[in-house]
Parts: structure tokens; C-alpha cells; sequence
């Protein structure tokens, strides 16, 4: 009987001996994922550069069947201020601003548009002013996502 008990305990003694070292084996082939072991990269739409970029930018009065403005250097006190952005590359929902700034440095008016393309395109902002804008010399400055794109444009008003 008391051969019995012994290898009794025996036997258990040796299935529980190959039993952990199963399991130590198993934790020891456990590998961290990646995302674990390095950082994780950082979004496309974070890093990646603006898709869109201004081509030219135009300040005038009067706006063409193909959404066009032809420059003009002076205005006329009653007139409407278009600024005119042209982009290549795409967008969607991009916001380009346009500010005039009168001779003195004060801000004459600032609007925004949402840009969308998906392609070249144009993106007209109008200025208008019922009691007729100061005579003097202003400039337009156009952004792109809170950045500066495009050359700044300096007309006058007489």
C-alpha cells in the first residue's frame, strides 16, 4: 500500500514538474507586439503636407464666366474687392483666408472660404463696403491653413 502512495505521489510530482516547465516555456516565447515594443506612427493626415498649393493670387473687381479676375491696380472707392486664390493639388475642406490691410496697418476686412477640389480651382472672396472704402494704398495677403501662400498683392483705392 505504501508502494502504492509513493508512486503515486511520484507520478503527480512528475506531471506537475512537466507541466510547469510547459507553461515556462510557453512565457517565454511570448513576444510584445510591435505597437508595444516602438511608438506608433503618427497619422498621415498629421504629417503629410498640405495636398493644395496657391498658384497665383489676383486682386481685381469683376469676376469672369470662368470664375476668373482680371487684376487691377486701382479701384474705385464704391467698388467691390475680390481676391481671387487659383490652387493646384487637392482639398477638402481647407481653409483659405484673405485679409486687406489699409496703408495705416489696420485690418480693412478679412474673410475665409472653405476649399474643395479635386483639381485646380479658383476661389474668389469678396470685399464690400456700402459707405466706399478710404482712398489710400492697401494689400491683400491670402493664407492657406493659417499659412501664408500666394505673394501679397498691394492695389490702391481713389
Amino acid at each position: 500500500m505504501k508502494k502504492t502512495s509513493l508512486s503515486s505521489v511520484l507520478m503527480i510530482a512528475v506531471v506537475g514538474t512537466v507541466a510547469l516547465v510547459g507553461c515556462k516555456k510557453k512565457e517565454a516565447e511570448v513576444v510584445p507586439p510591435p505597437e508595444a515594443s516602438a511608438p506608433a506612427p503618427a497619422p498621415m493626415a498629421e504629417s503629410a503636407p498640405a495636398a493644395v498649393s496657391v498658384t497665383s493670387v489676383t486682386v481685381g473687381n469683376t469676376v469672369g464666366a470662368d470664375q476668373s479676375v482680371a487684376p487691377v491696380a486701382t479701384l474705385g472707392a464704391n467698388d467691390k474687392i475680390i481676391v481671387s486664390v487659383k490652387t493646384s493639388g487637392t482639398a477638402s475642406n481647407v481653409n483659405v483666408a484673405a485679409k486687406l490691410t489699409y496703408q495705416d496697418g489696420q485690418v480693412a476686412g478679412e474673410q475665409t472660404a472653405s476649399l474643395n477640389t479635386t483639381d485646380a480651382g479658383t476661389t474668389n472672396i469678396e470685399f464690400t463696403k456700402p459707405s466706399g472704402w478710404p482712398a489710400g494704398k492697401y494689400t491683400a495677403d491670402v493664407t492657406v491653413d493659417g499659412k501664408a501662400a500666394g505673394m501679397p498683392q498691394q492695389f490702391e483705392v481713389k
